[in-house]
């Protein structure tokens, strides 16, 4: 009788287990657009782009090189696709987003020397800027500059943060930040549209060098985690499930008492 009470005990505990915890599935994307912005030393960068440069910078204000802002564009549209093939449309939930970045060195007198410190990120509502095609070396004025980005692209008002976080120094490694699941986050990767991001300085002290998309190893990526929501049928199923893993429970414990 033990051994029938322990055969059914388990097979009801991994019975429960199939049916209540849901499938998890995972996809990854690189940006389709980055770009740093900086307005420099004396002011005079403020209007020039950055977007082809193999670098992004974040640093403070007040920092002997100027302020440096990153934004970073990724289209969701495959991760909706892929997560709706795997458990069916409308029938999964985000479970994390995590924002992957790699340190990256520099020789560029351009940058504020690298040091630890703390930066923000925030969701974007505006995904009109354009990446551009200036250098590090030779700045161009065809995409997004310090000047448009403060000025045109975020918004005070709508655009959501997503947390802060600490960036330890160093120029090499990959960093993982998880970000807040902002309502603006999840209907971007539920819809699969284009989801924009801004990093920038939360302190006085941070200057964040990271390998943007046109470097050649360790680009930005944005990895999302998703977990199935089981349909109705399959949540009474559980229920079920669960009500004979108590009952088995139960027997088992008023054996032990008559024994």
């Amino acid at each position: 009788m033990k051994c029938f009470i322990k055969f059914l005990l388990v097979t009801v505990a991994g019975l429960t287990a199939s049916i209540c915890i849901g499938q998890t599935g995972s996809f990854s994307v690189q940006p389709i657009a980055d770009a740093f912005v900086t307005p420099g030393a004396s002011g005079s960068l403020s209007s020039s782009n950055f977007g082809a440069a193999g670098s992004l910078a974040i640093a403070a204000p007040g920092l002997a090189q100027g302020e440096f802002q990153s934004v970073l564009k990724f289209d969701l549209s495959g991760a909706q696709s892929s997560f709706d093939a795997q458990f069916g449309a409308g029938q999964w939930v985000i479970q994390s987003v995590t924002l992957q970045l790699t340190s990256s060195p520099h020789n560029n007198a351009i940058f504020n020397n690298i040091a630890a410190g703390q930066f923000g990120v925030s969701l974007m509502q505006n995904n009109l800027w354009v990446e551009g095609t200036g250098t590090g070396g030779v700045p161009s004025s065809d995409g997004v500059s310090f000047n448009s980005l403060l000025a045109t692209y975020i918004n005070n008002a709508n655009d959501q943060a997503l947390g802060t976080f600490s960036f330890p120094g160093g120029s090499s490694g990959q960093n993982n930040y998880n970000l807040s699941l902002s309502s603006g986050l999840v209907t971007d990767v539920t819809s699969g549209s284009d989801l924009s991001l801004r990093l920038f300085a939360a302190d006085s002290s941070v200057s964040y060098l990271a390998t943007s998309r046109s470097g050649s190893s360790g680009r930005p990526d944005i990895l999302v985690q998703a977990v199935a929501v089981p349909e109705p049928s399959t949540m009474a199923l559980c229920g079920m499930a669960l009500v004979l893993f108590c009952l088995v429970q139960a027997v088992r414990r008023w054996k032990a008492r008559k024994s």
